[in-house]
């Protein structure tokens, strides 16, 4: 999948961002269930391009995606710091659209991630509001879930074997990206959503940032200091990647003049 691709560290992470905008992601989308052709949509944000940077295998799952978005104001910033502008689109807000375009199309969704009673409530939810919609498979795999071994081909052939043409992932990152990576190459007529934490947001489980820390660009301090244990290292890697972020933005500005 990347070939003679530049080492992880000095790959240009923004390049992968292809669709500029929700709207433009969504219509892409419904061309291509129309068309009976799969899709993978990766959410970008800087932790993606930590990881990305270290670990080859998840630079090969995110190349191998057809659909990426920005996920996270960061990615917006250096975007259009390279002459790339690009609108925020996150992961856990594509599920409400992406449910309403499956209910209008009659296209069954799967679900494949999270627990047995977040799945089903946030089923339940979604049903209720896009009537229509036809959730055909609930998956939640054990813990310790290896995305590349025997059992992810299981549940993706139970993906496929429901009659869902959309899988939502709900693994976190990296396992739901290399999933998606690998469901697309075996099962290339099914499309599929990395969504993390969504569903949990929808059953209850988990709650998001206020609207209105989200709209000055704060709901990683919320976060953070929600849960600092668990996310005060990963935020800190995320402000070190910035400086290099900016000087690849810089350059590609520079080569696109």
């Amino acid at each position: 999948m990347v070939g003679d691709s530049p080492p992880a560290a000095a790959f240009d992470a923004l390049s992968v961002v292809n669709f500029p905008t929700e709207a433009a992601l969504l219509a892409d989308v419904e061309a291509c269930l129309r068309a009976g052709k799969g899709f993978a949509i990766a959410t970008l944000n800087l932790d993606h391009v930590v990881k990305m940077r270290r670990d080859p295998a998840f630079l090969r799952a995110y190349r191998a995606h057809s659909h990426v978005v920005a996920d996270g104001n960061p990615i917006v910033w250096m975007s259009r710091l390279a002459g790339r502008p690009v609108s925020l689109v996150p992961g856990s807000e594509l599920i409400a659209p992406v449910a309403a375009l499956a209910a209008r199309l009659g296209t069954p969704v799967a679900f494949l991630g999270s627990t047995e009673p977040v799945l089903e409530l946030a089923a339940e939810r979604l049903k209720a509001a896009n009537p229509g919609l036809e959730v055909a498979a609930c998956l939640a795999p054990p813990y310790g879930f290896d995305p590349d071994g025997a059992a992810a081909d299981a549940a993706l052939d139970q993906v496929a074997g429901s009659g869902a043409r959309i899988c939502l992932l709900a693994l976190g990152a990296p396992k739901q990206e290399r999933l998606a990576a690998r469901g697309l190459a075996r099962h290339p007529e099914l499309g599929f959503l990395s969504i993390g934490a969504g569903l949990d947001f929808i059953a209850g489980h988990q709650t998001r940032a206020p609207v209105w820390v989200r709209k000055i660009a704060m709901e990683w301090l919320w976060r953070m200091l929600t849960n600092p244990r668990r996310l005060a290292r990963r935020y800190l890697d995320c402000a070190l990647v910035m400086p290099s972020l900016a000087g690849q933005a810089l350059a590609a500005r520079a080569g696109r003049k």
